[in-house]
């Protein structure tokens, strides 16, 4: 059953389903930013991310640029097992991602190392054997690296690297959730599959039992022998389901040896309970909400209090999952905007934004009616603060205009006509 994958899935939808918002003070920087995160297909590389962090317990984000392939610096994920990080109080100093070259013979192994480190991205090539990396030779040696050869530089250490344009790290380590369960003293994330793993065992077996009670339900016909036809030396003998009319034959009337039925019963409701209960214990483990995978959900209307308590838990891992990702994310956006300036030449000054993760619930029309009528009773709230709630995208313009025609509708903005009484000065 493919429940670990709706786990990961779900994790990634509660945190990037809906953009977070990005800010910065500065218009120019506001909007270069937007374009970056539109042409970059920056959410589709977040949803990615988020889910390949929730099964596989943490990523990597990284920024890189190839101007044969865009005109802008690049956001992209890297895997934790085809990255060694250099980690200090949990924090990321450098790391060292590495890929495996296509090779002519089975004995050779080409890899690609590329380690980031503030300010440099450096470069090597080796070439080993499946079990060594080997020695390091001339990036020119293998084509896949060949053309890095004209980008690269010695650096004050001597090593061929490519500088970014400023001291930030072009790299950032995600973590899923933490701690690690098995390593507690580690750094290193974990899965929201970890400990979850016998109950997925549990849930398919629970479905091959079930499966397996359809298949023996097949209809099925017990014959007398005189009833097949037979076929011919060494094709055996069939019985013809659709024929009415048969030739008679010598057996009693009476004995009831004639065609018989077996069809087993569907022990369907006996396999959904358990299913649906093994599947409940499983994502209130990985900490979301029944009512998410399908559960709970009998069609029968709900006030807003019973689906909050029913989503409870899974906007608390939510919230816990978007502390980790803001820190990480805002630091690569800074990186993006700095690389697009040093190596594009774009005119931004480059900020570090905010990232702002919103509620992660979609409140109806009818609930924020509800939440603005009560307000509105207590004398709460203005009509501008109710057309803000009621049309975010609109600007001040916009809402002091519609508010003006709602005041003038209702008469509330008409003039008081005894002017201020009773405090006016004529009184």
């Amino acid at each position: 059953m493919p429940l670990p994958g709706d786990v990961a899935r779900t994790s990634a939808d509660f945190l990037f389903a809906n953009m977070p918002a990005i800010r910065v003070d500065d218009t120019p920087m506001q909007e270069r930013l937007e374009q970056l995160l539109d042409e970059g297909s920056v959410q589709e590389t977040l949803l990615g991310a988020a889910e390949q962090a929730a099964a596989r317990s943490d990523c990597f984000l990284r920024v890189t640029w190839d101007r044969d392939l865009a005109p802008r610096p690049l956001l992209t994920v890297m895997q934790f097992d085809a990255a060694v990080p250099e980690l200090r109080f949990g924090m990321l100093r450098a790391v060292n991602f590495w890929r495996e070259l296509d090779s002519s013979t089975d004995h050779t192994v080409w890899r690609h190392i590329e380690r980031h480190e503030p300010g440099r991205v450096v470069n090597a090539l080796y070439e080993g054997t499946p079990d060594n990396i080997g020695r390091r030779v001339p990036l020119t040696e293998h084509p896949d690296t060949a053309d890095l050869a004209a980008q690269v530089a010695p650096g004050n250490d001597g090593k061929p690297s490519v500088a970014t344009g400023n001291a930030q790290l072009t790299a950032a380590y995600m973590p899923n959730s933490l701690p690690n369960k098995l390593h507690r003293s580690s750094p290193i994330g974990r899965s929201d599959l970890a400990g979850v793993h016998d109950l997925f065992d549990a849930l398919d077996e629970t479905w091959t039992s079930w499966m397996r009670d359809i298949r023996l339900a097949h209809a099925r016909l017990i014959v007398p022998d005189g009833y097949l036809r037979n076929e011919g030396s060494g094709n055996g003998a069939s019985f013809d389901v659709d024929r009415e009319v048969w030739h008679g034959l010598k057996m009693p009337p009476n004995e009831g040896s004639g065609v018989t039925p077996a069809q087993f019963e569907i022990r369907v409701e006996e396999h959904q309970r358990t299913a649906q209960s093994v599947v409940r214990q499983a994502v209130e483990t990985a900490e979301y909400d029944a009512q998410g995978f399908g559960l709970d959900g009998d069609g029968k209307p709900v006030i807003a209090t019973e689906v909050d308590a029913r989503t409870a838990r899974g906007m608390v891992t939510r919230k816990k999952k978007a502390g980790y990702w803001r820190r990480s994310l805002a630091d690569m956006l800074h990186a993006l905007s700095l690389v697009d300036a040093a190596q594009f030449n774009s005119p931004i000054t480059p900020d570090r934004p905010r990232v702002e993760f919103g509620d992660g619930v979609a409140e109806s029309e009818q609930q924020k009616a509800t939440t603005l009528e009560l307000l509105s009773r207590a004398g709460a709230v203005s009509t501008a603060t109710k057309l803000k709630v009621l049309h975010p995208e609109w600007d001040d313009t916009a809402v002091k205009a519609e508010g003006d025609l709602i005041l003038a509708e209702t008469g509330a903005g008409a003039p008081d006509p005894v002017g201020t009484f009773p405090f006016n000065s004529a009184a």
